[in-house]
């Protein structure tokens, strides 16, 4: 049984904070942080230029052929091929997606992400691995 299991599943909570230019996040396992969270602003959940709407979200293991295993968010109503992935500046580097960073430097911008998004891989991919649930709950 992994230690970051409770019930059978694994739950991350994503706290975030609106502004104009940009989301910013802190990503919190068991009620402490594992690193922050950047996203493109809210703009109604629209695809490509929205993050996505808070929620409950099932995460999952996903190949990619040109990236290799990411992990990938399913459930957002009207969105597909929402990632975790690594990036510095939302409004450059995402498209919905969420971007772990060790640092917040301004709206929807941050530091280190590979960093960070290695944090998140260590916590989620064992218990995805292990067959068990893990989902993401956006507030």
């Amino acid at each position: 049984m992994h230690s970051a299991l409770t019930q059978g599943y694994l739950t991350l909570r994503l706290e975030r904070g609106y502004l104009p230019n940009g989301t910013n996040g802190t990503l919190l396992v068991h009620g402490k942080p594992i690193c922050h969270t950047i996203e493109l602003p809210w703009r109604n959940n629209r695809r490509n230029v929205s993050c996505i709407p808070e929620g409950r979200y099932r995460l999952r293991l996903y190949p990619s052929k040109r990236f290799g295993m990411r992990i990938i968010v399913e459930g957002v109503p009207g969105r597909s091929g929402i990632l975790i992935h690594a990036a510095n500046n939302a409004v450059t580097e995402l498209r919905g997606c969420i971007a772990p960073v060790t640092k917040h430097t301004g709206p929807g911008r941050g530091i280190h992400s590979r960093v960070a998004m290695e944090r998140v891989e260590n916590v989620v991919v064992p218990v995805l691995e292990a067959g068990e649930d893990v989902w993401l709950e956006v507030v």
